[in-house]
């Protein structure tokens, strides 16, 4: 008689892990929203505050499709990315050492929303040699549960996993914080030898400035961020 035992459990695994995805994936979506309404509301209340400091100002908002929306303030502008897919995390991760994951391990499993620096005329004149930088990662598990991993408050301000729902408000918190790292996030010029060679192709195609290179911290490496409970 044929043993069908591998393909049941193959089949009971397979409905387990989508169910858990699918769930991980929606609470990631609905997150991705609250970034959405909070930045746009963000917007519309900046945007005739920053015309009294300076009218040319620009305080912009975009949708790139459901999974990407960019803000721009000043020259910078941050864009909050909706991955498709659902991770969990390498066995060294301090994720596993919480009690919260050790009871349920499945409240690992996480979606992300990445947010990125760039400066704002990277991005409007297609200067494809430019930089930007990942500000910070927003992990959403199963519960609607998250943490942050990100520059300076954003990795030890967000991350109560155990506890912390990213709902509206929280929503809120974590883009406003993004925004004011970025704000507070100078560029750097690039290296002189990282400039100092051109072609005479570059000068002919008038493409010159495209090949100059930009990013904030340009030849300038940051350290991982590894406290992150």
């Amino acid at each position: 008689m044929e043993d069908h035992s591998n393909r049941d459990k193959i089949l009971s695994l397979l409905a387990e892990k989508a169910k858990l995805k699918q769930t991980v994936s929606e609470q990631a979506a609905l997150g991705f929203e609250h970034v959405k309404d909070k930045l746009k509301s963000l917007t519309e209340e900046l945007r005739p505050r920053v015309a009294k400091i300076h009218k040319t100002i620009p305080v912009e908002f975009s949708l790139k499709g459901n999974a990407e929306v960019e803000f721009s303030l000043a020259g910078d502008t941050i864009v909050f990315l909706l991955h498709s897919n659902v991770f969990t995390f390498d066995p060294s991760h301090e994720i596993w050492k919480l009690s919260y994951v050790k009871e349920d391990v499945s409240r690992a499993f996480c979606g992300q929303i990445y947010v990125y620096n760039f400066l704002s005329e990277s991005l409007k004149f297609f200067r494809g040699n430019d930089t930007g930088y990942l500000v910070a990662r927003i992990f959403i598990n199963k519960d609607g549960h998250y943490f942050v991993e990100g520059k300076r408050q954003l990795g030890f301000l967000y991350n109560d996993f155990p506890n912390a729902v990213f709902d509206a408000a929280q929503a809120q918190r974590v883009a406003e914080s993004s925004v004011l790292y970025c704000l507070d996030f100078d560029p750097f010029t690039p290296p002189y030898e990282q400039v100092g060679v051109v072609s005479v192709q570059d000068v002919l195609e008038s493409s010159l400035r495209s090949k100059i290179a930009n990013g904030k911290r340009l030849g300038f490496k940051f350290q991982a961020d590894t406290d992150l409970f």
